[in-house]
């Protein structure tokens, strides 16, 4: 079972993928909810403070390199963190984190943790309440995924 476990944190660690993808692998695995929740969890949020610290840098540097697939990928990434950076200040200017922490409880493709992150750093917000924002938000959508992965709905109608 920590193999599974292993590997829906290691899954849910990778963009775009995230939790989404790692709790209907782990409901698929027959793993416990709980258990499932936490290595999600933990495999989304293990990346963030690096995204947050070397990120912007690093996708600014890829942007300029001669190797097309890299580049293209660095600036697509640009991309998503700039519009979902100017999305976010859109919506709310005064409450910013509860904002970033809506975007990323939102289960849907690319306002995952990876996304609200990269817009935290476009934004110049700060690290610590960045981080909980973020962590609150995995949590939303880590417990929206398991209502649906796990069949939580189907109790309920």
């Amino acid at each position: 079972m920590l193999l599974k476990l292993f590997l829906v944190a290691l899954v849910a660690m990778f963009p775009l993928v995230e939790l989404r993808g790692a709790i209907p692998i782990a409901a698929g695995m027959n793993l416990p909810v709980f258990l499932s929740l936490l290595a999600a969890m933990l495999g989304n949020m293990i990346p963030m403070p690096f995204i947050f610290t070397f990120g912007r840098e690093l996708l600014e540097k890829g942007a300029k390199v001669k190797y097309e697939p890299i580049r293209n990928f660095c600036k697509w990434c640009i991309k998503k963190g700039n519009n979902g950076s100017k999305k976010l200040l859109a919506k709310t200017k005064d409450s910013i984190y509860i904002a970033l922490l809506l975007f990323v409880g939102i289960p849907l493709p690319g306002t995952g943790a990876w996304t609200g992150t990269l817009a935290a750093t476009f934004l110049n917000l700060d690290f610590k309440k960045s981080m909980i924002a973020v962590g609150c938000g995995t949590l939303l959508a880590g417990l929206i995924m398991l209502a649906i992965s796990f069949g939580v709905l189907d109790l309920l109608f």
